[in-house]
């Protein structure tokens, strides 16, 4: 149930992706969070405790999306349907219209106008809030057509709390159809703000629910789900990188942190389909995902409870850990061992050793799906959620810092930049004399720079800003493929320990079938190739060091009073 735009008490969610209509402050909203529901827990979570209340109202909806042939509202993010509640032939007839889903993070939020559909048709024009008509605005509205539709049958209460906050509770389940017959079926909780403007009380439901039945946060909509099952979108999920971050110079700081907070749960969030069926991308993009936002909470530590940041970082830590041995795996084969086996095609350890890899791989990947399909990780993500969307970082904290949060962004950036340029020009220095271990302080310094440069490129003029990437990325290549080759002797010996463990009183030898002269001729090959790339690197680094910022270095922030 849309709020009006005199009562509505929640502030519109920060910008992070940059919708493509832009919507007015003062259009009604929606702010809800949706969760996907295994079929068979639908029973036990409409008699869960925490949903006790008023006698529940059970209704059939049935709706009919529509869009232009080329499909215009789709690419807006906007959504149009006609919806007959109650039995067939009778009930209410209604229009609705939606707008694209602001914030980029778990909970979203949406303008909407619902309306009486005049004798039962769709008839757009009578939108006639401005804000509504900004969203329809250049769509040839005669060449509208219905899309596709869906049945549910919806299990709906309201939940009054403390203090003047509600939520409206709907468990749906039903069918999605395409126009060619093809069908999705629906199980979905969604809980919606209904009234109030603590967001955290979504969370909160969310995550008792959670505890007695599994959930996992859907991030499309019907109509987003809709719309696909018409393109026939499916097969296996892909991979899916971060998304820009469409900063302003007069943006907060507060605003930052929430944008840049909410794009890594939507980078994370995006990539579980992809992890569960064993990609190997989708695997690498839920791991960056995990050090950006970990980096980030680093990068934004000036405003950050110390208490609240470690333990988010140590709850990241974990996940990170636990679908770190796939990626391992995927670039020891993918990068390591393929250029060798490529260059000796007739060596038949590197086969051997091909095999046993592929059976770390595989348990590496069992492991991560085990990670992205348990309890834990819908909890780190509501947890997290929670914290972006009820502004956690506000608890508690000194009249200073809540100053700072509503200090203007550019600033702050500049000081940002300037200390992790600082800290990795620091660690880049005798760079052809430091070891191991200093040499991986320095990716990691380096990881941290690029990834503060992600945050905040456009607040930057942009071929500036190429620029200097282009010399980052050289070094950060160099220094990752350094680091891969650094940990590839680690993995062999793990490969050692679990056959042994494995064959028991077993001669080694006879067991490892032969790849350990691979595992030699795979670590040479790489040390021999890594003296010779030795000079290139040392000369990225340099190329770093002499790269003029495309900021304004800037010693503190806040800056000291004058």
């Amino acid at each position: 149930m849309p709020e009006s735009p005199s009562t509505s008490s929640v502030p519109p969610a920060d910008p992070v992706e940059g919708a493509p209509v832009s919507v007015p402050a003062a259009a009604p909203q929606e702010i809800e969070l949706k969760l996907a529901v295994d079929p068979r827990h639908l029973g036990r979570l409409k008699t869960a405790a925490v949903l006790a209340g008023p006698r529940a109202v059970t209704k059939t909806l049935r709706n009919t999306y529509f869009d232009t042939p080329e499909g215009d509202l789709a690419a807006r993010g906007v959504s149009l349907r006609l919806r007959h509640s109650g039995a067939q032939g009778a009930g209410k007839i209604l229009q609705t219209l939606k707008g694209p889903s602001a914030g980029g993070g778990m909970a979203m939020a949406r303008s909407e106008w619902e309306i009486p559909a005049p004798d039962g048709h769709l008839v757009p024009q009578a939108f006639t809030d401005p804000a509504a008509q900004a969203l329809l605005e250049g769509v040839d509205l005669r060449r509208l057509g219905p899309v596709f539709s869906n049945e549910v049958k919806r299990w709906t209460r309201t939940l009054h709390l403390a203090a003047g906050l509600a939520v409206d509770v709907a468990v749906d389940q039903g069918v999605t159809r395409a126009a060619d017959g093809r069908e999705e079926p629906i199980a979905e909780l969604e809980l919606e703000l209904a009234a109030g403007q603590d967001r955290r009380v979504l969370y909160d439901l969310a995550l008792a629910l959670h505890r007695g039945v599994p959930l996992r946060l859907e991030l499309r909509t019907k109509a987003e789900r809709g719309y696909a099952l018409a393109r026939g979108e499916g097969g296996a999920p892909k991979a899916v990188k971060a998304g820009p971050l469409n900063f302003h110079p007069d943006d907060t700081v507060e605003a930052a942190l929430a944008g840049v907070a909410r794009a890594c749960l939507h980078h994370m969030a995006a990539n579980e389909g992809a992890v569960l069926a064993g990609d190997p991308s989708g695997v690498h993009q839920l791991r960056v995902a995990v050090r950006r936002l970990r980096s980030a909470l680093t990068l934004f530590k000036a405003i950050l409870p110390e208490a609240q940041a470690a333990t988010l970082k140590v709850a990241l830590k974990g996940l990170a850990d636990a679908v770190g041995p796939a990626r391992s795996w995927d670039v020891f084969l993918e990068e390591l061992l393929a250029p060798v086996a490529a260059a000796m095609p007739d060596q038949e350890s590197l086969l051997a050793l091909a095999v046993a890899a592929q059976g770390a791989r595989g348990r590496g990947h069992t492991a991560a799906r085990a990670a992205v399909s348990g309890p834990g990780y819908t909890e780190l993500l509501l947890t997290l959620g929670r914290w972006v969307d009820g502004r956690c970082w506000r608890d508690d904290a000194p009249a200073d810092r809540l100053a700072w949060l509503g200090q203007p962004l550019l600033p702050f950036a500049d000081a940002v930049l300037t200390r992790q340029r600082h800290r990795a020009a620091k660690r880049s220095r005798h760079f052809a004399r430091l070891d191991a271990p200093a040499r991986h302080g320095l990716r990691i310094a380096m990881k941290k720079l690029r990834y503060a440069v992600d945050f905040f490129r456009e607040l930057y003029p942009q071929k500036a800003v190429r620029k200097y990437l282009e010399r980052l990325s050289g070094l950060q290549d160099g220094l990752g493929h350094l680091n891969d080759v650094a940990t590839m002797d680690g993995l062999i010996r793990e490969l050692r320990a679990d056959l042994a463990a494995a064959r028991g009183a077993a001669p080694l030898d006879d067991a490892m079938g032969g790849w350990d002269m691979g595992a030699g001729l795979v670590l040479g090959w790489h040390a021999a190739h890594m003296a010779v790339g030795e000079e290139a690197l040392c000369r990225a680094v340099e190329d770093f060091l002499d790269a003029d910022p495309f900021w304004t270095p800037v010693d503190h922030w806040p800056h000291p009073p004058s």
